[in-house]
């Protein structure tokens, strides 16, 4: 069995990363064997409930304002709005509901009330619930993980080299901070990145580096093929190769063994034979629907033909954890 290591050196991951693409892809889908069924593929579902008007200035998202693109703004959605729309994806074959708002930081107000009742549905329903909301305090967090949060998501996008030419909105610590805090509240971390930027290869090694020397490794890491978006300053950006894809999850997998490695944006470019290769080299979590907040995602039914045509099925939720608790039933007003 891989031990499982979070003192990893630079020089370590890079000789796994530059290893030849057949060896990699090998050694990682032995790694995964080790750690988890092969034929098992945890299915998310993401919902923006609040979407743009975001004021930081992360280049590749078109949420934030200070873009011109086509997204267009709408405030929280309804407490009903979202649980109708988290029924539907557990009856699709979801088992985690992960909820978006585009917000630099949560505050405390009604919105953030709204929210905590949305994770109160969310659990009821025997899903795995998550969220991305931006920058938390540990009050924050707790209050999440009362209501029954499973997951919050909080990615680092690249390398703490590589960063200040992506945001300067919100410095690195500031994310390292707010996993920290979900982690002290006993919450699941979900932290990836995004590759396709303009960053190098040793940057995407350094966001490697950093995660897999995190105290604990994150549950699950979401890789990102970037989706360049007119308006945005990374519009012009050159789609990312499958290879470059396999390298970033198997070098994932290889790391950080016992995580879910999220095969995330930028799939609805793959072919059938692309994203098997992604599962081959050791990725075996998905976003379904036909978005990912406001960027397009492969429909339900490419889906289906998808796990048929490999012989995956969904991972059930809470495989080897429990649902977290209900501490509190009504929101305090």
């Amino acid at each position: 069995m891989t031990e499982v290591r979070t003192n990893w050196s630079r020089d370590e991951i890079a000789d796994i990363y530059n290893s030849p693409v057949l060896d990699l892809i090998y050694r990682a889908a032995t790694v995964h064997r080790q750690h988890h069924d092969p034929q098992e593929v945890q299915v998310c579902t993401l919902l923006s409930v609040k979407t743009g008007g975001c004021p930081e200035d992360c280049s590749y998202c078109p949420q934030a304002a200070r873009y011109h693109t086509n997204v267009k703004v709408h405030k929280l959605m309804e407490v009903d709005e979202v649980l109708t729309a988290a029924h539907r994806a557990k009856e699709s074959g979801s088992t985690r509901f992960c909820m978006g708002a585009a917000w630099r930081e949560v505050r405390d107000n009604r919105d953030f009330d709204k929210v905590l009742e949305m994770v109160q549905g969310v659990n009821r329903m025997g899903m795995e619930v998550c969220c991305t909301l931006g920058m938390l305090t540990e009050s924050q967090a707790e209050k999440l993980k009362n209501a029954g949060l499973y997951a919050y998501n909080h990615n680092l996008d690249t390398s703490e080299e590589y960063y200040g030419d992506i945001i300067s909105t919100r410095t690195y610590d500031d994310r390292l901070d707010t996993l920290g805090h979900v982690r002290q509240a006993g919450i699941s971390v979900c932290s990836g990145g995004i590759i396709g930027m303009g960053e190098s290869h040793q940057d995407r090694i350094g966001m490697l580096l950093t995660l897999a020397n995190l105290p604990e490794h994150p549950e699950s890491v979401p890789v990102n093929a970037l989706v360049p978006v007119e308006g945005t300053p990374l519009e012009d950006q050159p789609r990312v190769s499958v290879w470059e894809m396999v390298r970033m999850i198997a070098t994932a997998r290889i790391i950080m063994p016992k995580a879910m490695v999220r095969l995330s944006a930028g799939r609805v470019r793959m072919s059938v034979e692309e994203q098997a290769l992604c599962f081959l080299a050791g990725a075996n979590s998905i976003f379904a629907g036909d978005k990912l907040l406001t960027t397009p995602n492969p429909e339900e039914d490419q889906d289906r033909q998808l796990f048929q045509t490999l012989n995956i099925r969904p991972r059930k939720a809470f495989k080897d954890s429990e649902k977290p608790a209900v501490v509190f039933e009504q929101i305090p007003v």
